[in-house]
């Protein structure tokens, strides 16, 4: 009875990925590429040992994530390519002009 209670309690976090068109679906089972690039920060941040402040943690992370980003970008098998995504998410037109904090602000879902 416990676990059902639980269960109905937990539905909407498993059915969460639902909510993503049917081609991202299948690529959402697995975690490899976020294991991956949390590897690499963990590698770089080993390397570099002792931070100074946060605000180096934050741009050595933040750099390693462009990169992952460009990587991702030009990759010929993409995980999930930029036209599935811009069907299932409307960047507003005004983007590029907004400020980094406002960037942040969740995009308008179109489904």
């Amino acid at each position: 009875m416990r676990i059902a209670a639980f269960l109905d309690e937990a539905e909407t976090d498993v059915l969460a990925y639902m909510s993503f068109p049917a081609a991202h679906r299948a690529k959402l089972h697995s975690t490899n590429p976020l294991e991956r690039v949390n590897r690499e920060i963990k590698r770089h941040t080993e390397v570099v040992g002792i931070f100074p402040n946060e605000d180096a943690i934050v741009r050595l992370v933040g750099t390693i994530l462009l990169e992952q980003n460009d990587e991702w970008a030009v990759q010929r098998g993409r995980y999930m390519t930029l036209e599935t995504i811009a069907r299932w998410v409307m960047i507003p037109p005004s983007a590029s002009r907004l400020s980094p904090a406002d960037r942040s602000a969740p995009y308008r879902r179109t489904w």
